[in-house]
């Protein structure tokens, strides 16, 4: 039986760009192999998109979080691959992903355009905020979409980074339980403070570091020019128009369709559905 190289050939041939998403060492290895044995003028780009650098590949982007969703994960990996200058506008690219767990099992070949570059490298690259402290907020907002408060779905809305001037484009509806505190999202316990907390109004503001400002703050931006999908909320209008009148990230979990959606930039750059992580 052919192997996924073999049937490669044909679809690399012209191509680009190929991005290796999380390949295995042997697979990445017998792919450049068969890349340096060709003797055309031109080959293709070889990058490999992956949590962590196993195969010492040059060129690598780094995925912060699993992206369970195939269009974003090559989304992210293409929009990786045009910030270091690899792949640029009307290029064609090869994406060899693994769709069901486990080894790489589909070929998809994309061109580039506004539909593949979304915003979502910039997300969390390109953010005030740590990657990291983006990927601590997603993970509460996808359990808090998993689970709810007691069995009920719940609605949350987190704002990360550029935390100071967040605060001075919203006020406060109640006590700040986190005003004299250094808590960091991503502790387990805080993870846990959050999740209950998030049951009663208002946004969380997290600084660029991860530090829990404050809880229940009503935020204030101008919404002129949010771009928005219809049929979405206050919660969601508030967190887009904060993303642009500010350098921050919002992250909003959905109580009426439990979905988790980011914003940059004044507009929706990444939706979860919760139930797929």
């Amino acid at each position: 039986m052919a192997s996924l190289t073999d049937h490669l050939a044909e679809l690399v041939e012209d191509a680009d760009a190929v991005l290796l998403f999380s390949p295995t060492a042997s697979f990445h290895d017998r792919f450049v192999a068969d890349e340096a044995g060709d003797r055309s003028d031109e080959r293709a780009e070889i990058v490999v998109v992956a949590p962590d650098n196993d195969v010492d590949a040059d060129p690598f982007v780094e995925l912060p979080i699993p992206f369970r969703d195939v269009r974003d994960r090559i989304r992210f990996g293409i929009e990786g691959a045009m910030e270091s200058d690899l792949v640029a506008e009307g290029d064609e690219v090869v994406c060899v992903v693994s769709v069901f767990e486990g080894e790489s099992d589909a070929v998809i070949r994309v061109t580039v355009d506004e539909n593949v570059h979304t915003g979502i490298y910039d997300l969390f690259v390109e953010s005030r905020a740590d990657p990291g402290v983006i990927r601590d907020v997603l993970e509460v907002a996808i359990e808090l979409g998993k689970k709810g408060q007691k069995g009920k779905p719940v609605g949350a809305l987190f704002v990360v980074g550029d935390a100071g001037k967040v605060m001075n484009k919203s006020r406060s509806l109640s006590y700040n339980p986190f005003e004299k505190s250094h808590v960091h999202v991503g502790d387990p316990i805080v993870n846990v403070m959050l999740k209950e907390f998030s049951r009663l109004d208002g946004a969380f503001v997290i600084s660029d570091s991860g530090k829990i400002a404050s809880a229940y703050r009503y935020l204030e931006p101008a919404a002129e020019g949010v771009d928005i999908p219809k049929g979405l909320g206050a919660r969601h209008m508030a967190g887009g128009a904060i993303t642009q009148d500010t350098n921050a990230t919002a992250i909003v979990l959905s109580e009426s369709d439990g979905l988790v959606r980011a914003f940059k930039g004044g507009r929706l750059v990444l939706e979860v559905d919760p139930e797929e992580y």
